[in-house]
């Protein structure tokens, strides 16, 4: 069934769409007349646009990039296969068509936002509106969050960009549209949500409604638009960053707002944190809805990545080698290193308990939830990454010369213990795009900034003792860096990590990526596979810049010949 409308949807799109980004040509007038009469093509016109939600990989126009995810632009990870320039924005360019991985940004979400445009311009006098217009009222909801949800990628990577809400063609007078400013797009952000929230049903969306958008998932979108915004990235004060209306957020209640969306979607008072006491616990909330997911893209058999490639799923893209991945993306050592004791403390710090001779011991839950390292076991089998033939990391046994983990790590987070790699894909298991503990830490972090430590602490603490850490006792500086600690961990590869390290202008931006490798040497310190397991390094494994134009990403050439837009600065 599912086949049958994605396949309808694609052939509304192709009425109604046209091939320049910028552009979105209405359709004649049989199919317009076909499309706004019936229930079921308007439902899957509004189906097909779901596409613009974040999903495994960054996007489907690279073979790569449908396999691996922005985690490779962080300190997440590391893509071991590629050139890891293909990620543009850790490595400075000035060349407007050099976009590796994030080819087609621009031009994709412009589509899907001509998608919305066109449904939103003529539903309200269509036929269908009248004969069902309680159903029509929450596909406008719907289609006003999935603009809303793409311009706010688009100004995450680009900063301003032209607002367009019309359907319009190359002939219009009015095609040259210019770069509306930071501020302006996150006001017609909030307004579009705030619409949005005005029509969709309250409650989670279950049973086949599963992965449709909710009031709550408005409320979220919001809440995260509005932190980012009050971010130091877009602070007028700061010189470390591109400077200007493109850039700049100015609004003196920024982080009251922020602070408001978050505490309207937690008082709602429909999702909780799920209760855990080990690591399985933990691990087993991301291959199941839940009651702390409030807006998912539901993956399954019926609803699968791109058919039967099941390579475009996590566990065979980032398992371990010896469990029959490819482990692509690798933790890097210098995010591993970062992750607290299990008594709240960091491996520096007096009193932590770390020990170097046993580095892998009495780290928090989370750790043993989200990675795969020397020693550890997933599916039944003890994985080894040390090497007899001294080039170590090859994540033994299994290694094909391809496919290692060159860091010393896979990411174990989303994978399924239960299923057999490449012949089934994980029956219940969404890729999540908000969860409540977001919201948790949003609030946190704009009560931070408010002043309010007390509630600040309070919230943080609801995240980090679910997982068994003490509750959160810090203040000043130490307190932002337990909030930034707790939004690192539990939101490891939810595709966050790139954005909060440029909003908060953090150090890390630019930093090295070391990993570990492990050998087993006999008593004269020689090559033995009997001997003892030694590890070597931390080893460079790339040698990272980031300038400030890496903050955003360049305007595409073609859309600054073609319309006269505004290019980044550095650019």
């Amino acid at each position: 069934m599912r086949k049958i409308r994605l396949i309808l949807a694609l052939a509304i799109i192709g009425q109604i769409s046209c091939e320049d980004s910028l552009e979105s040509v209405p359709g004649d007038a049989y199919s317009d007349a076909v499309i706004y009469s019936d229930i079921e093509a308007i439902d899957n016109l509004v189906f097909y646009t779901y596409n613009t939600t974040e999903n495994w990989g960054l996007n489907f126009s690279n073979w790569w990039t449908r396999r691996i995810g922005i985690e490779g632009a962080s300190d997440e990870a590391y893509f071991h296969w590629a050139s890891n320039t293909l990620f543009t924005s850790n490595y400075s360019t000035t060349d407007s068509n050099n976009f590796g991985f994030y080819v087609d940004i621009w031009s994709r979400d412009y589509d899907y936002i001509g998608t919305a445009n066109n449904f939103l311009s003529r539903i309200d006098e269509a036929p269908v509106g009248e004969s069902n217009p309680d159903e029509i009222a929450v596909l406008k909801g719907e289609m006003k969050y999935l603009r809303a949800h793409t311009y706010a990628r688009l100004i995450n990577f680009f900063g301003g960009v032209p607002l367009i809400t019309e359907p319009f063609s190359l002939n219009d007078e009015s095609f040259s549209v210019p770069r509306s400013s930071y501020e302006e797009c996150v006001d017609f952000i909030v307004s579009e949500l705030d619409e949005a929230i005005s029509l969709l049903p309250d409650g989670a969306r279950t049973g086949p409604e599963f992965g449709r958008v909710s009031k709550a998932a408005a409320l979220g979108l919001k809440s995260r638009v509005l932190l980012y915004a009050a971010s130091a990235q877009h602070d007028p004060g700061s010189t470390a960053s591109p400077r200007g209306a493109m850039y700049d957020y100015t609004k003196p209640s920024k982080w009251q707002d922020a602070s408001d969306a978050a505490k309207e979607l937690i008082d709602l008072g429909e999702y909780t944190l799920e209760p855990v006491s080990t690591a399985d616990d933990y691990h087993s909330i991301f291959l199941r809805p839940n009651s702390e997911l409030i807006f998912a893209r539901p993956f399954s058999p019926d609803f699968a990545n791109a058919g039967n490639d099941f390579n475009t799923l996590p566990d065979k893209a980032h398992g371990a080698v010896a469990n029959g991945g490819w482990g692509l993306s690798n933790p890097t050592h210098n995010f591993i290193q970062r992750i607290k004791m299990n008594n709240g403390l960091r491996i520096d710090e007096p009193g932590s308990g770390y020990d170097e001779n046993d580095l892998y011991a009495n780290r928090e839950l989370r750790f043993y939830a989200n990675f795969n390292y020397q020693g550890s076991s997933f599916k039944g089998l003890e994985l080894e990454y040390w090497s007899p033939f001294g080039n170590s990391s090859k994540d033994l046994p299994g290694n094909d010369g391809r496919h290692f983990a060159i860091t010393g790590y896979n990411v174990k987070k989303f994978l399924d213990p239960n299923i057999t790699i490449d012949v089934e894909q994980s029956p219940n298991r969404p890729y999540p795009l908000i969860r409540f503990p977001e919201i948790l830490l949003n609030y946190a972090e704009a009560q931070y900034h408010l002043g309010n430590e007390g509630e600040a602490r309070l919230y943080a603490s609801m995240v980090a003792e679910r997982v068994g850490l003490p509750a959160i006792t810090s203040s000043g500086d130490a307190l932002l860096d337990d909030i930034k600690y707790e939004r690192s961990m539990e939101l490891y590869f939810e595709g966050h990590r790139y954005f909060d390290l440029r909003r908060w202008m953090d150090s890390r931006l630019g930093e090295d990526v070391v990993g570990v490798q492990w050998e087993k040497q006999n008593a004269s310190g020689e090559l033995d596979a009997n001997g003892t397991l030694v590890m070597l390094g931390p080893n460079l494994i790339d040698d990272r810049t980031f300038n400030i134009e890496d903050y955003y990403l360049p305007i595409p050439f073609n859309e600054i010949e073609r319309a006269g837009l505004e290019q980044n600065q550095g650019y």
